[in-house]
């Protein structure tokens, strides 16, 4: 895999994964999704007491679990278009939603329809094997005491540690009501963005330190794929805030009062990660500019050195020149100890030369 990197940088340098992406997005163009040949579903009922976990293949399944008066969470891994049409009367899906759901490179945004809150987001993945940020998609809804959250790979999930907080009795989500659960899984997928600046904030790190240590071409190179990588994570993040803010200004019954609160430390969280992401941008900046000012340098400090041997020899070259011409009558050409003079000469001047300049410091 890494051998694979290496030729990528070989043959195209300043292209990283998903620059296609963050550079071709078109909300008009219909989606160009393969279908999940088969999806995933895993559900949680569950109250102060007691919790029960079921996982099943068939959609169907999860019909009867929205008028249940337990809290039910229905996570779906793979998206199938006909499946999720067929799904969507039984759920109340709006169209406009499930558009949004089998949508590409879809804007986070947030919906309030049908008496339903529909939140479509981004989450964020660092792959530590290829040293890349990776996106997944994720739609969430919350209905009358469930939450659905649909999303196409399930190798990249977020919401581990609170299926763990299910498991314990007592805990604050199995007390709280579907709210509480749609606020925590929105938390995850904002807290899981800290952990991957963090691996960026890294790899800045290093950079600055190769900058200034020993910087090559390859320099410039990692510096421009960490600079599209901002790019993706300001798209992902950028409209987070709105989206919260909508849910927390939204009047729905859905949203207890006493959840409020949570939605509105969630918009601080988020709105300190875009105040990261614009400060990692502005330090790349600078390290371009120091970079390119080291560059700068280093060439002046190569032309200060060439200038000065140039200027050591030009002497010797004047000397030589004069004496190698060719004319009857030349002083002391003719004696023999006439080229040990000259040859002496130059090397007194090439010294001479060589004090003045170390005394001027000018090397």
């Amino acid at each position: 895999m890494k051998s694979k990197k290496y030729l990528d940088y070989l043959f195209n340098p300043f292209e990283i994964v998903h620059s296609k992406k963050v550079l071709q997005v078109n909300p008009t163009a219909p989606p160009v999704r393969i279908d999940a040949e088969k999806i995933n579903i895993s559900i949680y009922e569950y109250n102060a007491t007691e919790i029960q976990e079921l996982k099943t293949e068939k959609i169907e399944d999860c019909y009867s679990r929205l008028s249940n008066e337990k809290i039910s969470w229905i996570n779906i891994d793979g998206i199938n278009k006909n499946a999720l049409e067929t799904a969507s009367n039984n759920f109340g899906i709006h169209p406009l939603m499930l558009e949004d759901i089998l949508s590409i490179g879809q804007r986070p945004k947030m919906d309030e329809i049908n008496g339903l809150i529909f939140c479509f987001m981004n989450m964020l993945f660092y792959n530590e094997e290829q040293q890349v940020v990776e996106t997944e998609q994720i739609s969430l809804i919350l209905g009358n005491n469930y939450v659905i959250s649909i999303q196409e790979d399930a190798t990249k999930d977020v919401f581990n540690p609170l299926r763990e907080k299910l498991k314990i009795n007592h805990s604050k989500v199995r007390q709280f009501g579907a709210d509480f659960l749609y606020y925590s899984l929105i938390d995850s997928i904002v807290d899981n963005f800290f952990v991957v600046m963090e691996k960026i904030a890294d790899k800045i790190l290093f950079l600055e330190e190769e900058i200034v240590r020993k910087p090559s071409k390859r320099t410039l190179i990692k510096i421009n794929n960490i600079r599209k990588e901002m790019i993706l994570v300001k798209r992902t993040i950028g409209p987070v805030p709105e989206l919260i803010q909508g849910i927390i200004k939204s009047e729905t019954d859905l949203i207890h009062e006493r959840s409020e609160k949570y939605f509105k430390d969630v918009y601080d969280h988020i709105q300190q990660a875009n105040e990261l992401v614009e400060n990692y941008r502005d330090l790349l900046i600078s390290l371009h500019d120091l970079y390119m000012n080291n560059a700068n340098l280093k060439m002046n400090e190569t032309m200060k050195i060439m200038t000065i041997v140039t200027c050591l020899f030009a002497p010797a070259t004047v000397i030589g020149g004069i004496f190698g011409m060719n004319l009857k009558f030349m002083p002391i050409v003719s004696e023999a100890w006439a080229f040990a003079v000259i040859v002496g000469i130059m090397i007194l001047l090439f010294v001479s030369m060589l004090v003045y300049f170390r005394r001027k410091e000018w090397f």
